[in-house]
């Protein structure tokens, strides 16, 4: 059975997104267009649906590492403030948001409470790990791309280096046809220079 560590995080992390949008106790705030993700951010997030694509990514860091807190999830979403000509300065992402996305998955039971291990954190549920491990094999029984199109490509770059050859071999043949044409000029020339040599040599001969 396919899990989530055979697949793509962005591919995964997309189409759980669109499965959270279904469920009613995930929602995003009306603070969620106008907030910033973190203090190291210029600007807020540009999609509308950040909020679900974030709460995906979220659910999807408890299941590969978890327990974890809310506060090493900050290190993870944090990030480096251009601070002009100073230099960069690395600072956590918002915990407001990653608290609250944390209490939804929790009301909706993708995550709860670890109190018994060393590390104290969030675990993700059975029906948290079913959620995504079904989005897997979704994702793996979708069938590939098949790569006709290069063929066709290649196929075409043949036919166009067909005809490249032929104006090759017509430009070897019309230098072989001058070649020999020139070939039979010299001799006449020899033959003629030859005549004038023997001339001049039998009217020595006379005088």
């Amino acid at each position: 059975m396919p899990t989530i560590y055979e697949h793509n995080p962005s591919e995964l992390i997309e189409k759980a997104s669109e499965g959270l949008k279904k469920l009613e106790s995930i929602k995003a705030p009306d603070w969620a267009l106008f907030v910033k993700t973190g203090m190291h951010k210029e600007r807020p997030p540009f999609k509308n649906d950040w909020w679900y694509v974030r709460t995906a990514s979220v659910l999807r860091q408890i299941y590969r590492f978890g327990p974890i807190g809310v506060s090493k999830l900050r290190v993870k979403y944090g990030g480096k403030k251009n601070r002009g000509a100073k230099p960069e300065h690395f600072y956590k992402g918002s915990g407001s948001i990653i608290r609250k996305i944390i209490q939804q998955l929790e009301k909706e039971g993708f995550v709860k409470k670890d109190l018994k291990s060393l590390h104290k954190g969030r675990l993700i549920t059975a029906k948290g790990k079913k959620f995504l491990n079904d989005i897997a094999v979704k994702i793996s029984n979708v069938p590939q791309k098949k790569e006709e199109p290069v063929k066709e490509v290649k196929e075409e770059t043949k036919k166009e280096a067909k005809p490249e050859n032929k104006t090759d071999q017509k430009e070897t043949k019309t230098e072989k046809k001058a070649e020999a044409k020139q070939e039979p000029k010299k001799e006449i020339k020899q033959e003629e220079k030859a005549k004038q040599t023997e001339k001049k040599e039998t009217t020595k001969k006379v005088q």
